[in-house]
């Protein structure tokens, strides 16, 4: 009785709070790098009921595995171009060969791609530090202007959602949002946690696929249609 009672007081649970300042990390941490601008995020988290793309850039990742979850962010169009062009001139393009309008291909790819790297990022802890594993489908970027309700399209037994508040180095502000199954991980034993990923290595992946792997913008109304229908929307 006694054995089982230290076992519980020195048992270490990771719950969604823990989760999503992971996934918060890598955030701050890929476009920090990507940008070389200072990102960072509130202290608070709101908890909400429902995920959705918002205007004028959405952006949304699926993922399955050990947990299964949904990961939004939304850009307004002063946030998406600042972060665009940050990323750009920082590879060495010319200011005069930018995209100037938020509407513009390119700004999707190159925030998609973004948003790729940042789940990448966020799966490869997930091993690391959890000891289970998840994958992720490829984003899909939206230029909208009116906000659209996603849902999982996986069945999520007590489904729980956040929203956390970002800044940019020039103080323009984008939301994540998080919704994922209530879930705790629960440490058994000690084990060592090995950082394999680079920082470096992760704006030098997003300049490799920004060449012409990068997510394409979805323009039609059939193509969104289609696309969120895929959702179970």
């Amino acid at each position: 009785m006694s054995n089982n009672k230290t076992w519980q007081e020195s048992t270490v649970v990771y719950g969604t709070e823990d989760i999503l300042t992971s996934l918060c990390n890598s955030v701050t941490r890929v476009l920090t790098v990507a940008t070389q601008s200072q990102i960072h995020y509130s202290g608070m988290v709101q908890r909400i009921t429902k995920t959705c793309l918002k205007p004028d850039i959405g952006c949304f990742v699926l993922f399955d595995g050990g947990f299964s979850g949904l990961v939004v962010l939304n850009f307004s169009a002063a946030t998406a171009m600042e972060l665009y062009e940050s990323y750009m001139l920082n590879m060495g393009m010319p200011k005069s060969e930018l995209a100037s309008a938020h509407t513009s291909d390119e700004v999707g790819n190159i925030m998609g791609e973004l948003m790729n790297q940042i789940v990448g990022d966020f799966t490869g802890k997930v091993r690391r530090e959890l000891q289970t594993n998840i994958t992720q489908n490829q984003p899909k970027m939206l230029v909208l202007n009116k906000q659209v309700v996603l849902s999982v399209d996986t069945q999520l037994d007590q489904p729980e959602s956040r929203r956390v508040t970002f800044y940019t180095g020039k103080n323009n502000i984008f939301y994540l949002e998080l919704a994922i199954d209530r879930t705790e991980f629960i440490k058994l034993h000690d084990f060592e946690v090995h950082e394999t990923v680079n920082p470096d290595e992760v704006l030098a992946q997003a300049s490799a696929a920004g060449s012409g792997t990068a997510v394409a913008t979805p323009q039609s109304n059939t193509d969104q249609d289609e696309l969120l229908k895929s959702l179970g929307m």
